[in-house]
């Protein structure tokens, strides 16, 4: 059986949509449904305009990452460097813009790891992940209100933060684990 199968299969029908909340970037939605097995219900979501990860890979095998503050968590998280896709604007470009900003390095190469949901039940956000190598670092300009700490690490240590708990962050914690398949040669880079 194919996964499309399934997934129509298990659809359920929009009654009645409203926006209940609009703000910079996100969107609240409620919306009234039909289950697959008629059961009615209500789905709160938000919608996302995308985002891009970008994994920076300096040639000693090290990592450029980022300490920031999230407001949500009320706490300083390590994060690879990530930022939101503007209007009609490309992925890839949006994440050498991203990576040129935040961190200040430029890339000779780039890859194309995956794309990640990161909040299926409530979000339509969509990441992409990008691995960045052949750095040069030329100077970060950061956005206004845009504060960060750039710093580096081996990525080995990187997943050791994230089997302490010390990262939790999902996308980073994806994007070290699938450099580790790349770097072992388990998985193809996809160059772009």
């Amino acid at each position: 059986m194919a996964l499309s199968d399934d997934i129509d299969r298990l659809a359920e029908q929009t009654l009645d949509s409203r926006l209940a909340f609009e703000g910079d970037f996100l969107r609240l939605y409620v919306d009234n449904i039909r289950a697959a097995d008629g059961h009615l219900g209500t789905r709160e979501y938000l919608r996302h305009p995308g985002a891009v990860m970008i994994v920076p890979l300096l040639p000693d095998g090290q990592v450029v990452l980022e300490r920031q503050y999230r407001y949500p968590l009320k706490r300083t998280a390590i994060e690879f460097p990530a930022g939101k896709i503007d209007a009609g604007e490309d992925p890839l470009a949006c994440a050498k813009r991203e990576l040129m900003e935040e961190t200040g390095y430029r890339a000779g190469r780039w890859s194309y790891l995956g794309g990640l949901h990161n909040a299926i039940a409530y979000c339509d956000e969509k990441i992409e992940m990008y691995l960045a190598e052949d750095l040069t670092l030329e100077g970060a300009a950061l956005d206004a209100g845009e504060t960060l700490e750039v710093f580096t690490s081996t990525w080995q240590q990187l997943l050791q933060w994230v089997r302490e708990g010390t990262v939790t962050d999902v996308k980073t914690m994806l994007g070290v684990m699938w450099l580790e398949k790349i770097l072992a040669d388990e998985w193809q880079r996809r160059d772009v």
